[in-house]
């Protein structure tokens, strides 16, 4: 009596170790490729204009600003988030690339105490607290007359390009959240530059 015996060969081994791995990769490409929902800005510049002080030029500027779903969350939860304003001055040559005349930036400190159930923004030493995450954002938000530049940093009689945006600073959050890999998108806040002229 004649018996057939399958032989298994270490080809077939590999490739059947492989096929949970392939499926496993094919499916995460499938969720890269899929359309995310789109959803509105929660960050964005709505003015600025740069006027002359005794010691320094001095910013106001106007944002919009609101916070996804999972960035509110991780503040409830005792995250402290950091908000940068930042400014790049540059000046126009015909003759050559545009000469950079200044920059600057400046922190927000975004902080929930759970006890007191206060929010508080700070920057640098100075801080204030609210009652509402809605007025600690507005607040932030409504830049007045902070001085940016040094007096001496724009010469009179010249035309200059600024621009201006903000935008949370990714790389002071937590490790944790650094590391995840839907930290660029979940956590992407920030407006598009905006710009304006300076004359002088």
């Amino acid at each position: 009596m004649a018996s057939i015996t399958r032989s298994c060969r270490s080809d077939d081994r590999r490739s059947g170790a492989q096929a949970p791995l392939l499926l496993v990769l094919a499916f995460a490409l499938a969720m890269l490729l899929l359309p995310q929902p789109a959803r509105a800005d929660t960050l964005v510049a709505r003015g600025a204009s740069l006027a002359p002080g005794e010691e320094a030029w001095l910013l106001s500027a106007d944002f919009d600003v609101a916070l996804p779903a999972a960035v509110e969350d991780a503040l409830s939860k005792g995250v402290s988030l950091f908000f940068v304003l930042e400014l790049e001055v540059t000046r126009s040559r015909w003759y050559w690339f545009d000469q950079r005349a200044g920059s600057a930036t400046q922190t927000y400190r975004l902080a929930y105490n759970t006890l007191t159930r206060q929010y508080r923004l700070s920057t640098g030493p100075l801080f204030q607290t609210f009652t509402s995450l809605e007025e600690a954002l507005a607040m932030m938000g409504r830049v007045r007359r902070r001085p940016m530049l040094p007096a001496n940093a724009l010469a009179r009689g010249s035309s200059y390009q600024a621009a201006v945006r903000m935008r949370l600073d990714i790389s002071q959050l937590p490790r944790p959240f650094q590391a995840s890999p839907f930290a660029a998108r979940e956590w992407a806040v920030g407006s598009d530059w905006y710009r304006f002229t300076v004359t002088p």
